[in-house]
């Protein structure tokens, strides 16, 4: 007796859509943006720790944009829109750069271009 039947699953990425959202590595760019506006503005512990905080939450930006990437997106994405890897790349170094600087300009960018990206995904789920 057979306690779990094996069928072939399909989908379009590794899991049937509707499990992938830039939204998740938006969430996480706004609040590294939040932390660079409010920055000068903190005490020395609260810096410390906004800080790290900072870094953590760029370090997420990379993940949530990793996996968007290299899961969802498929190579007739590519066909249409062949900037993309370069948009992703791109986009991925700017949460770098968030993660060493203190300037609001780079966390701006970030949000902009994970927008970027947003936007290329959500012509795609329409598709």
């Amino acid at each position: 007796m057979k306690l779990f039947a094996i069928k072939p699953v399909y989908a379009h990425c590794d899991l049937p859509c509707g499990v992938y959202d830039p939204a998740q590595a938006k969430i996480e760019a706004e609040s590294v943006l939040a932390i660079l506006k409010k920055y000068p503005e903190l005490d020395e512990h609260n810096k410390i720790r906004a800080i790290i905080i900072k870094e953590q939450r760029a370090e997420l930006v990379k993940q949530h944009l990793m996996v968007l990437w290299a899961d969802y997106f498929k190579p007739e994405h590519l066909e249409k829109y062949p900037d993309l890897h370069n948009k992703f790349w791109l986009a991925i170094k700017q949460a770098s750069n968030a993660k060493h600087h203190l300037d609001v300009s780079e966390g701006q960018k970030l949000v902009e271009q994970i927008d970027e990206i947003a936007k290329i995904f959500w012509e795609t789920k329409k598709a």
